[in-house]
């Protein structure tokens, strides 16, 4: 089989560099282009691992000479440019020296029954992707944005993800009364309302499958999503902190909900009812 020809590319103003410099440094350019932009060999690694082929690999000349035959044939066409182009590309401090283009999915239709996390405003690019860290890795397969909500396919969210996106049935743009289609019971965390987190837990009351609403940083869920709520929950903070960054508080929230839904021997058991 023959090897991918590799493309030298020497211009700063060749077409695909002002795509790439877009995607790179433009949070909302995936949306025009149809196409996401990635960056290190963490992040490509972890979208091969996903079984994703990339459209466009990108590599800087110093570490094409170090890593070619590893990478030779990763996407369908591999593009390598001068050090210094690439730092032009990059929006991180200290470029990676590779990085993958990818075709942006077709929107999703959201699942009534799949468990869902619910971001509601949530504005920092890396608490949305620290979330989207956790919803996969406790079993919550659907991320549902409402409009106001970082974009979920940008630079800083798709870094913080570390390759979560891939698991993930992400759905952008969704209004409150969208909401209307889900089968699942909402649960609101709060700072200030609602059963503590570790008694719903100990009382059985965390419904699984569900949707977690997560709210603005500053603000919290809104009163018309609160008003959907089946189950409200707020975490216990005996060393007296006012309110917990959102990320980190959905990570306790979705490992609650997970471990209320294991059978004992760190398997899930779906068949579990629903407390409402």
């Amino acid at each position: 089989m023959t090897a991918p020809q590799v493309q030298h590319i020497t211009s700063r103003d060749n077409p695909l560099l002002k795509n790439l410099r877009r995607l790179s440094q433009d949070s909302g350019a995936y949306r025009k282009l149809g196409q996401v932009w990635v960056e290190g060999d963490h992040l490509c690694r972890a979208v091969l691992e996903r079984g994703v082929q990339p459209l466009i690999a990108v590599f800087a000349e110093s570490f094409w000479q170090q890593a070619n035959a590893q990478w030779a044939g990763a996407a369908r066409q591999t593009i390598v440019i001068a050090d210094a182009l690439f730092a032009g590309i990059s929006a991180l401090e200290s470029p990676a020296r590779m990085g993958f283009v990818l075709e942006l999915a077709p929107p999703a239709a959201l699942q009534p029954s799949v468990p869902s996390v619910i971001l509601d405003r949530v504005q920092d690019a890396g608490n949305v992707g620290s979330i989207l860290r956790s919803a996969g890795a406790f079993g919550f397969k659907q991320v549902i944005a409402l409009k106001g909500t970082a974009a979920l396919w940008s630079p800083k969210v798709l870094r913080a993800g570390m390759g979560a996106h891939w698991g993930l049935q992400l759905i952008e743009g969704v209004a409150v009364s969208d909401l209307a289609v889900l089968a699942l019971p909402i649960v609101v965390t709060s700072s200030h309302r609602g059963a503590y987190l570790h008694q719903a837990l100990h009382d059985k009351a965390l419904p699984f499958p569900c949707a977690w609403t997560l709210g603005h940083e500053g603000q919290g869920v809104s009163a018309e999503l609160e008003a959907l709520a089946s189950v409200h929950v707020r975490i216990a903070q005996p060393g007296g902190e006012e309110s917990l960054n959102v990320a980190a508080a959905a990570a306790i929230c979705l490992h609650a909900s997970a471990a209320a839904d294991l059978d004992g021997k760190g398997n899930f058991s779906p068949g579990r009812p629903n407390k409402n």
